[in-house]
């Protein structure tokens, strides 16, 4: 049987054959879809959303341990948090086999940073393979479980965004019913105190030895010949790149199994080859391994040192030039930068925080990032998943002790990424005491990567009802005493609530509650929000002046006739969130069936 997949519907794919019984993840572009699909084998798979991605790691790790096939997936930056568990796991080894499956974004289309996880794999001292397509997603899936079985180990499975979100054919198989192995207690083998870890790390020296066997032996590693006058060694979807641009005017050395490297297959492959390319995504790692073994290679001395190398950056960097092809004049194409949807829950709050003065704003990892752009100018800083109300502690201590140039801080974080690791954040702003004002953005879902359940959802990733986390509560058993609860489309609401906050000396949380206009509401949802905003607003032409102070709202649904001097509202668009409604200065604004 064949199926059209994407390379995150065959890794799912390739779980439920392989026998997996566990899969935990935190969603993040481009690995969200791989947890998404293997929810769909409810019936043999537990799959759950976890709060962050550390969590995710031990979850699976602990369900390796008890015996299961396991797998965590996130992506690349999610590595980073879950780094800690990883590199002691590498220690202990497996029972069932674990993959934790890596999903980094050469050229930063959903990411605030561009990193090679492939580092991670020597770092940690685990094998990494790398899928090309859709079919060796589902294939190597497999294989990965096989191999951290036979040698004891987590597996490392990176692909990279083209791969993850790419279309293929691939082949399906029946599922292999793999027992739970037998859980036996070893002190020795999983209570990492040091007198047991120096002999693991031992061990793990041993096992990348026999893994470097394995990989010149194993066909994950394969040479394909053509013309000699050129060789290519390259890894992923770079291998496919490749052979669009040289096709059989090069001889391939494909890299499957990325670490250890094949080096008996480098040295084997170089010798056969006039000119030898190493093209691969990011980081030297395949190139400069290959310079240790003391063959001359061109890799970033010939493309790009970061980005993709699709198909038209190798040619422009072989050959100076680009094949032919049909392209649109762009000199009248109105530059659209993103945007938060009409109706979005955090335009209110941005719209008002932005014309703050004498403020620092420190955000986070959301959609609601975008309130750093025009019109709001409502973000000053964001670095990391978590990071919004650590950073504005930090920032408010320094503030704090000049008083002649004294700022107030507001942190601004969403629901999910609050549960992720915000909390910590809190926590350490109530135990010292700083004077930020944190808002906490409640959408009621994760919204940035396609609207997945979290703790404050009350359901799991597979439908089950469940716990909802009260954030009220969570804030105060942080330490916070000054929390309060608002609607963030009612923007006095908003200032009365920030006036409330910088009244304070002591730190304080501000949870605006309403939820992402695009999400399917849940029942208990809908008897709280659904029945709020009945009409949609309209523009009434004789009233309007033409101030345009509506569109100081950013709202995609308001546009201006420069003709007319008019603002009109997209009636498809608009969801009735009253937001321009209650900045227009003349009342022009009304909604539908009112006066």
């Amino acid at each position: 049987m064949k199926e059209l997949m994407t390379g995150n519907e065959a890794l799912a794919r390739g779980a439920y054959e392989a026998g997996v019984r566990f899969a935990s993840a935190y969603p993040g572009t481009p690995s969200t879809e791989i947890l998404e699909n293997t929810a769909l084998y409810k019936e043999s798979i537990v799959a759950q959303w976890a709060n962050n991605e550390k969590v995710a790691l031990e979850a699976a790790a602990g369900a390796s341990v008890a015996g299961a096939r396991a797998f965590a997936a996130m992506k690349h930056v999610g590595v980073n948090v879950a780094a800690d568990p990883l590199f002691t796991f590498a220690y202990t080894g497996v029972n069932g086999g674990f993959v934790l499956i890596t999903a980094d974004e050469p050229g930063q289309h959903s990411s605030q940073n561009e990193q090679d996880n492939r580092n991670y794999a020597k770092f940690a001292k685990i094998p990494c393979i790398e899928p090309k397509d859709a079919q060796e997603c589902k294939d190597f899936m497999k294989r990965a479980f096989e191999l951290s079985e036979a040698y004891d180990t987590p597996v490392l499975l990176r692909v990279t965004t083209r791969v993850c979100h790419s279309k293929g054919i691939v082949d399906l198989a029946e599922r292999k019913e793999v027992p739970i192995k037998e859980y036996q207690k070893d002190a020795k083998k999983y209570v990492t105190v040091p007198a047991h870890a120096r002999i693991l790390r031992a061990k793990v020296e041993e096992r990348l030895q026999k893994l470097a066997r394995f990989a010149n032996e194993t066909a994950l590693n394969r040479i394909e010949y053509h013309s000699k006058k050129i060789g290519v060694v390259a890894s992923g979807s770079c291998i496919d790149y490749a052979r669009e641009v040289f096709g059989e005017e090069a001889s391939y050395l494909m890299i499957g199994f990325s670490f250890p490297m094949p080096t008996e297959k480098m040295k084997e492959f170089a010798k056969e080859v006039e000119t030898l390319y190493v093209i691969e995504e990011n980081d030297p790692i395949i190139e400069e391994e290959m310079q240790r073994l003391g063959l001359t290679v061109h890799g970033k001395d010939t493309f790009p040192a970061f980005g993709e190398l699709t198909p038209d950056v190798l040619r422009q960097a072989l050959y100076g030039k680009t094949l032919d092809a049909v392209t649109a004049s762009t000199e009248h194409v109105v530059p659209r930068p993103p945007s938060l949807c009409a109706g979005c829950p955090h335009r209110g709050l941005f719209y008002e925080i932005g014309k703050l003065k004498n403020t620092m704003i420190s955000g986070d990892i959301g959609c609601y990032t975008l309130g750093f752009a025009e019109p709001y100018n409502a973000m000053d800083i964001n670095l990391c998943m978590g990071a919004g109300i650590s950073v504005g502690h930090g920032a408010q201590t320094v503030f704090d002790m000049d008083p002649e140039n004294k700022k107030r801080v507001i942190t601004v974080m969403g629901d999910s990424t609050f549960f992720h690791t915000g909390v910590n954040s809190l926590i350490n702003t109530a135990y010292n005491g700083s004077n930020t004002i944190n808002i906490i953005l409640d959408n009621r879902i994760t919204g940035m990567t396609g609207h997945q359940e979290n703790p404050g959802s009350g359901y799991t990733l597979q439908g089950k009802k469940t716990q909802e986390v009260d954030l009220t509560a969570l804030v105060k058993a942080c330490g916070i005493e000054h929390v309060i609860t608002i609607n963030p489309n009612d923007l006095a609401a908003v200032k009365n609530a920030v006036k409330w906050a910088e009244s304070l000396e002591a730190p304080s949380v501000i949870i605006t509650r309403w939820p992402c206009v695009l999400k399917k509401l849940h029942e208990e949802d809908k008897a709280e929000f659904v029945n709020v905003f009945k009409e949609k607003c309209y523009v009434d032409q004789d009233t309007c002046i033409g101030c345009r102070a509506c569109t100081r709202t950013g709202c995609p649904a308001i546009e201006f006739d420069y003709e007319k001097k008019k603002s009109f509202i997209n009636r498809n668009a608009c969801v009735g969130c009253t937001v321009c409604l209650q900045v227009c200065p003349v009342k022009a604004i009304k909604k539908e069936g009112k006066n």
